[in-house]
């Protein structure tokens, strides 16, 4: 089954670039490689024969950059968000007609070891569900704070959203997905004028068909700012990856 890859590299990345207009968050290197480069190879591991990178802010030079030196044999192809400024739930609308039946959604600023995106790769999710990838070490995630918290029941999806209190794992930023996210976004879009990822999980959830996946001792970590990004390098620095 032909399988898509999409990177979300839309935003503005305004925690981590702290004003700084030249910095492109995708660009940052972790451990000496650009974030969004990592997230390139993890969607080779996760079986994906093309990548899409859905740009928005800063999109061109981030293009660019891409076209001239990425890694990597998989093609890559790029679609425009014009309405980058929106919830990142509507960058993948605007990937939506670009994608497989079957696509894998990573984030430009999250790191995520080759072994977690090797679990993607071999999973299928039902006609019309999608699953999200989690990590059940709520004990360990830095900055849990600012992480989105999961509640679920075995291998389901209940529920989403920065504030749970009753929650049990964690979202890595790492979806396996049919067409229904696509659907279940567009109908949130079209009653609120905007669609977060989250949002448009939970509407897919509240019918039964969202998933979830547990990455075991698998390792990720998001980049969102300065601190995320300092323990992100030390931790690959002692990996030495």
């Amino acid at each position: 089954m032909a399988r898509t890859g999409v990177i979300l590299a839309a935003g503005f990345g305004s925690r981590l670039r702290e004003g700084d207009d030249a910095i492109i968050k995708p660009l940052l290197p972790v451990a000496g490689v650009p974030v969004i480069y990592r997230a390139i190879r993890g969607l080779e591991q996760a079986a994906c024969d093309r990548i899409v990178v859905v740009i928005g802010f800063r999109g061109e030079t981030l293009r660019s950059a891409i076209e001239r030196d990425r890694p990597g044999a998989v093609p890559v192809e790029f679609v425009d968000n014009p309405e980058y400024r929106l919830a990142n739930g509507v960058s993948l609308l605007a990937a939506g007609p670009h994608v497989d039946a079957e696509f894998v959604v990573a984030m430009a600023d999250h790191v995520v070891g080759d072994e977690v995106m090797a679990l993607a790769g071999a999973h299928h999710p039902a006609p019309g569900h999608a699953t999200l990838l989690v990590d059940r070490r709520v004990d360990q995630v830095f900055d849990l704070d600012d992480a989105t918290k999961v509640r679920s029941q075995g291998d389901r999806l209940i529920t989403i959203g920065k504030q749970l209190q009753d929650y049990d794992c964690i979202d890595i930023g790492v979806f396996v997905c049919t067409h229904g996210l696509v659907a279940a976004l567009q109908s949130v879009r079209g009653r609120l004028g905007d669609a977060s990822l989250s949002q448009g999980v939970a509407e897919l959830a509240a019918a039964g068909r969202m998933g979830v996946l547990d990455i075991g001792a698998g390792y990720w970590q998001d980049v969102d700012t300065p601190e995320m990004l300092a323990h992100a390098e030390a931790t690959l620095a002692r990996a030495g990856t």
